[in-house]
């Protein structure tokens, strides 16, 4: 287990870059031969990488200023007939179950889960420091082969991937995301050093079918061309024939959402289907609406699934996937079953059934999910293996931005909530895990990111929302009152866990409350 200690954290860098160990040498102990091949394409592509960054934050900036992310011009993309054909493997994505790299135990099972597609994550759920993220590479490229395997000690036996046919998806880090270390005094593309190790390290005769990707946190259709061009440039260096690399896309910033058309055509060569990343995008909308007291949420777990700013981007997602043969996937029911709690059990499934359901009804081709007892139900939801030729008459350029009216609650069990499960998400981040079971839900870096951004909105329109406590009293939602009720939290943390985790938790709750009150909301 690694356990990231204060030294990795400065006064204005509370999320750590991921940085190679101290006397590690890339020319040396990286894979041989991955440094020089590496070494040329981060020359190729660094500046074009930190210009996305740069147009990131000048869009967000925009936002803030009133000018909001809205649909492009006409285009080739969106006027011309064009449509993009499936491989074979890829027809039936009924289920994607996903789940964190470095843990081998839980990939080995997910592939042997029956799902028919299986995302493993080097991002969201895995903690992102160097030794978790080797770990990971190693563990997905053993996996792409067929080879990983665990030592169940219950059992006393060793278990491996056993035949199947699930579809293998690696999940890279994202394009905010940087990589220190591999290149002297420069900082490298995440996404690229992800994507470079695992196509350099795989045995192409040993894929059962084309190496596949899944591509995080995209803001632009301009994006795509700089991931079209990683991947022809990864292929054109390893032999590969054009278009052997495929990937899925995720919609999860509120940009996105308006270019979902023009970002498959710039990908078109590669991509299979996009998927609605609900939780990163419900974080998304509230920050690019963050100067908008329309736009303070309600509780989060009182927020349903069939929101409307949630069914009209899951309807022109399906309309513009289907109309160019590509899967629409849809998002990660967040609550978890489990077989020990028999009422949250049949919650959890009740809860999975009708939220997949929504999903098939719209006209989605799968879904995600986290758990193998998930597999079975979700994928019962969906008809056929896939519903491409479904196609319904919507409005071309619909609305977005729909504020949420006449659902939900904004209350202050809410907000104490939501800091409760900042600290122990943070708590487990310092302690290797990136993604934490809490309270029956599944918390990972997407979810962390909803609650600092509804905590730090309840503060900034308090003159403007209310919060209702118990009684129906308006609470004031000021820095003091976010203050206590972070130290109110934490002593209940403190006293309901082992004395081995105190230290953590004490600086898992004063990293959160920095990050809320200096407005530090995403890693870089």
């Amino acid at each position: 287990m690694v356990v990231l200690t204060k030294t990795i954290f400065s006064e204005d860098l509370l999320f750590p870059v991921n940085r190679v160990p101290e006397g590690f040498n890339p020319k040396k102990d990286l894979p041989e031969g991955f440094y020089e091949f590496f070494s040329g394409l981060h020359e190729e592509f660094k500046e074009r990488w930190i210009e996305l960054k740069h147009r990131r934050k000048e869009v967000l900036a925009l936002a803030h200023k009133g000018i909001l992310p809205d649909y492009l011009p006409p285009s080739e993309a969106t006027t011309r007939e064009w449509r993009i054909e499936l491989p074979d493997y890829a027809l039936d994505q009924r289920n994607q179950m996903t789940g964190p790299a470095d843990d081998a135990e839980l990939v080995v099972k997910m592939l042997n889960s029956g799902a028919p597609g299986v995302m493993i994550d080097l991002e969201d759920s895995m903690v992102n420091a160097w030794d978790n993220l080797e770990r990971g590479i190693n563990n997905a490229i053993s996996a792409l082969h067929g080879q990983l395997s665990y030592y169940d000690f219950k059992r006393d036996v060793k278990v491996p991937i056993y035949s199947n046919k699930s579809v293998a998806i690696v999940r890279v880090r994202g394009l905010h995301l940087s990589q220190a270390g591999i290149i002297e005094n420069e900082l490298t593309s995440a996404s690229l050093y992800d994507l470079s190790r695992i196509a350099f390290g795989v045995d192409r005769k040993a894929l059962r079918h084309n190496l596949t990707f899944y591509i995080p946190k995209s803001e632009s259709a301009e994006e795509a061309l700089f991931w079209r061009d990683a991947f022809q440039r990864i292929e054109e260096k390893l032999g590969w024939e054009k278009g052997y690399i495929k990937c899925f896309a995720l919609v999860e910033s509120h940009p996105l959402a308006y270019q979902m058309e023009e970002f498959i055509f710039n990908l078109r060569d590669h991509i299979l289907g996009l998927n609605l990343g609900r939780w990163d995008y419900m974080a998304s909308l509230i920050h690019f609406n963050f100067e908008n007291p329309e736009w303070v949420l309600p509780d989060r777990n009182t927020i349903p699934f069939d929101v409307p700013f949630f069914q009209k981007l899951r309807e022109l997602m399906v309309e513009i996937c289907h109309k160019h043969g590509i899967l629409a996937i849809g998002g990660m029911t967040a609550l978890f079953p489990n077989r020990q709690n028999k009422e949250l059990n049949e919650k959890a499934l009740k809860v999975l059934e009708a939220d997949k359901r929504n999903e098939a009804e719209i006209g989605m081709d799968g879904a995600w999910t986290g758990h193998p007892d998930q597999n079975e139900i979700a994928v019962a939801q969906f008809p056929v293996p896939n519903q491409i030729n479904v196609r319904k008459q919507i409005e071309r350029n619909p609305e977005l931005r729909i504020v949420p009216k006449g659902i939900g609650k904004r209350t202050l069990s809410g907000t104490r909530a939501a800091i409760r499960t900042v600290i122990r998400y943070r708590n487990g981040v310092l302690n290797g895990k990136g993604a934490s079971l809490i309270d029956g839900y599944m918390e990972d870096l997407a979810t962390d990111r909803i609650y600092r951004l509804m905590i730090a909105q309840r503060m900034k329109h308090r003159n403007k929302v209310e919060i209702f406590d118990e009684s129906g009293q308006a609470v004031f939602h000021d820095e003091k009152l976010i203050g206590r009720l972070f130290n109110e939290e934490l002593e209940k943390l403190l006293t309901e866990s082992p004395r081995e985790f105190h230290e953590t938790l004490k600086e898992a709750c004063a990293i959160s409350q920095k990050m809320i009150f200096s407005g530090q909301f995403d890693p870089e």
